[in-house]
């Protein structure tokens, strides 16, 4: 039976987890939450409380990692807060940690963030260029993971991630003047993500990197203004004068290299 730890079971981290125990995988989980631990047990999960911070690692890191071949790490960097923390610190902290414990292969779970918006189309040849310090976190973590010799990461750049309990319509409708209204759509639902992390597991595709976007982008107000209809919601307003700024995230690398399929294609 192979063994994998997954750094984060959040939003996508606990159904990806479910998901690999149902296809045979034991998996270790962490949470930062006390309160978590039975929920993750009681999923059949290794359950451990731990929390990546700059200067140190509390919990029992060593024994999370302990056996597994595969971590995948799904910990958001936390900057938009008043209590911003260095991303970067945190995963550099990870490093050493990932090294003695004998794993061989990484999957950072990243974001399209690290893609500026100018109207682009863009393929994982694209040069990042975020301009958002998100963004730039992410790259550097990004960066700092591929090229750590002593295992082989692959990242993911996943778009806006939408799911049955989660979707940006719920914030945005009856919202006016919102920008960029001609600007693409690039989300992602949360079934087709756990789908291709499955995909890149199962065909051991590590060492590269994905962007992960459902291949469907109608314009913002397009989109929401269909969404809100579907859902009975206020119709959101878009402002119409200002110049929209976005870019088109292709996914065909995903498609080609993976040999995905989309499950959730058209959102």
């Amino acid at each position: 039976m192979r063994q994998i730890s997954i750094l984060g079971c959040g939003w996508l981290g606990l159904p990806l987890a479910k998901s690999l125990l149902e296809k045979g995988f034991s998996v270790n989980g962490s949470t930062t939450s006390p309160e978590k631990i039975l929920l993750l047990e009681n999923k059949g999960i290794t359950a451990f409380q731990i929390e990546v911070k700059e200067t140190e690692i509390k919990g029992e890191i060593d024994s999370f990692l302990a056996h597994s071949e595969i971590l995948i790490i799904d910990i958001p960097p936390k900057l938009r807060s008043v209590a911003a923390e260095n991303f970067v610190a945190k995963i550099q902290k990870l490093i050493p940690t990932i090294e003695k414990s004998g794993i061989t292969k990484v999957i950072f779970v990243s974001s399209t963030a690290v893609y500026t918006d100018d109207n682009a189309l863009i393929t994982e040849d694209t040069i990042p260029q975020p301009d958002t310090e998100s963004g730039r976190q992410l790259l550097e973590a990004e960066t700092i993971l591929q090229h750590n010799t002593n295992f082989k990461t692959t990242v993911v750049r996943f778009g806006g991630l939408i799911g049955e309990d989660r979707h940006p319509i719920h914030s945005l409708a009856g919202r006016k003047n919102l920008a960029n209204p001609e600007a693409p759509i690039n989300l992602i639902h949360q079934t087709d993500c756990i789908g291709i992390l499955e995909s890149i597991i199962n065909t051991n595709c590590f060492g590269k990197i994905f962007n992960a976007v459902a291949p469907f982008h109608p314009t913002r107000k397009e989109y929401y203004t269909q969404k809100a209809r579907e859902l009975h919601l206020s119709l959101p307003e878009f402002e119409t004068i200002k110049t929209s700024f976005g870019k088109t995230i292709l996914s065909t690398k995903i498609e080609t290299v993976l040999n995905y399929q989309f499950k959730n294609s058209t959102l």
